[in-house]
């Protein structure tokens, strides 16, 4: 028995989305984890019943929350990554400029390989363990690092924002 994932989406939706909502506490991930409950559904809708259907989506939301808050902790992220992405990212006249002033406010005062620790971790996405491998230090030395950057990162936020 096939199911009808846009009924489930119409019906079920809310549902699912507060559900994202209380674990992930950010709406803006909380409709990525919604989307992604509703694309797993649809992937795999010729192998599923259409037996206890709330349960079944408060369950895949639940555990796609909880797989997107274990790898941001995996990956070290934290409330001022999304800043960081943002500078990382960068790429318009007027934006790049800002991200340059930024980074170099980051960065003043820094070693060479902070800099090239915060590249493997926001540009190549790479894991803490990762990093810290490639550099040699120890993954409490790269968090070490990445606190510092993030508390800079904060405080220059909070003054322009």
């Amino acid at each position: 028995m096939n199911i009808n994932v846009e009924e489930y989406y119409t019906k079920y939706g809310p549902m699912v989305l507060r559900r994202c909502r209380s674990i992930l506490k950010d709406e803006d991930r909380a409709l990525d984890a919604m989307q992604d409950v509703f694309i797993k559904v649809l992937s795999r809708s010729e192998k599923l019943t259409g037996d206890y259907p709330s349960s079944l989506l408060y369950r895949i939301a639940t555990n796609i929350c909880l797989n997107m808050l274990r790898d941001e902790k995996t990956r070290g992220e934290s409330v001022n990554d999304d800043f960081l992405y943002y500078i990382a990212d960068s790429r318009d006249g007027h934006d790049r400029l800002f991200a340059e002033n930024m980074l170099d406010s980051i960065f003043m005062n820094e070693k060479e390989s902070t800099r090239e620790i915060a590249v493997m971790l926001y540009l190549d996405r790479m894991t803490l363990e990762q990093v810290a491998d490639a550099t040699g230090l120890s993954v409490s030395g790269v968090r070490k690092r990445m606190r510092t950057l993030k508390e800079k990162a904060g405080a220059l936020r909070e003054g322009i924002l």
